[in-house]
């Protein structure tokens, strides 16, 4: 936890200095309120902005990691439309070898609100592509499909919070020694967002997942998570419309997770690629 304390007082210091650089330079200074860690927040894409997000996670007891891309398009001149894709690779046990993770290939549509009102709500649909690898347990083995629902509410001018649930279903999924079954899934999240600057949020946030994993033929086990993440983050604008969004957290698992921690990291880009034609409706 003294890590992530020590990142946050670091970030704010930083931040500081960036904020002095964007008022002599009038940049605008929107508070950032989105680009959650562990829960998914409910904002599209703003039109013609494209994000680059990255992750990763090191859990210090079970010495396992886990890495994530996603890359965010707003689909041109219809912006409730967004298009997204992820691809992943993880050591999801410590006795294995790291390897790529399935390839998520998502839609979302922003169904009520924006990052400018009080109430978000962007239901995602995902197509999960098996190129994980089952012998190193990152990958399902078989295709799937998942559904979300992101809501984001916000509280007041200092406190915004993101909370989703989902759920993801694999027909045909399979373990490393071949056997065959349906896969099930559930996971939820939530997140209490400080806005304690324009540029830099203090964050706590908590993730639960339920995962029917294949053990034998035609059958599953179920596996548990929980997880507690205090954390930071800070952004930092510059006159070309480029956002630099790093931020870390601290993981504390609680429940079915407990006695494993470990660190998150956060790295976010996120920049004009083209004008819009029209207002939002």
């Amino acid at each position: 936890m003294r890590h992530v304390l020590l990142c946050f007082l670091l970030l704010t210091s930083i931040v500081r200095v960036n904020g002095q650089h964007a008022a002599a330079s009038n940049l605008p200074e929107h508070p950032i309120q989105d680009n959650s860690f562990l829960a998914e927040e409910a904002y599209n894409q703003e039109p013609g902005v494209v994000q680059h997000i990255q992750s990763f996670t090191h859990m210090w007891n079970s010495k396992t990691w886990a890495y994530s891309f996603t890359q965010e398009w707003p689909v041109p001149n219809h912006w409730k439309h967004q298009l997204s894709y992820t691809v992943a690779g993880a050591k999801p046990d410590e006795t294995l070898g790291g390897s790529f993770g399935d390839l998520l290939l998502n839609y979302r549509y922003q169904l009520l609100g924006t990052g400018e009102t009080r109430v978000a709500v962007s239901p995602r649909a995902t197509l999960i592509v098996p190129t994980g690898s089952v012998k190193n347990g990152s990958g399902y083995g078989g295709s799937g499909v998942q559904v979300a629902s992101p809501a984001s509410y916000v509280f007041n001018r200092r406190f915004v919070g993101h909370y989703d649930l989902g759920g993801t279903v694999i027909p045909h999924a399979r373990d490393a020694a071949g056997d065959v079954a349906a896969s099930y899934g559930y996971n939820a999240a939530g997140s209490v967002i400080w806005l304690a600057h324009s540029q830099v949020n203090g964050m706590f946030e908590t993730s639960w997942s339920s995962a029917h994993l294949v053990t034998r033929p035609h059958g599953t086990d179920v596996q548990n998570t929980l997880w507690l993440a205090p954390g930071a983050r800070v952004a930092f604008n510059f006159r070309s419309g480029l956002q630099v969004v790093p931020g870390v957290a601290w993981l504390a698992g609680v429940g079915p997770s407990a006695g494993d921690r470990g660190a998150f990291f956060y790295l976010s880009f996120e920049h004009p690629m083209w004008k819009e034609r029209g207002a939002r409706d």
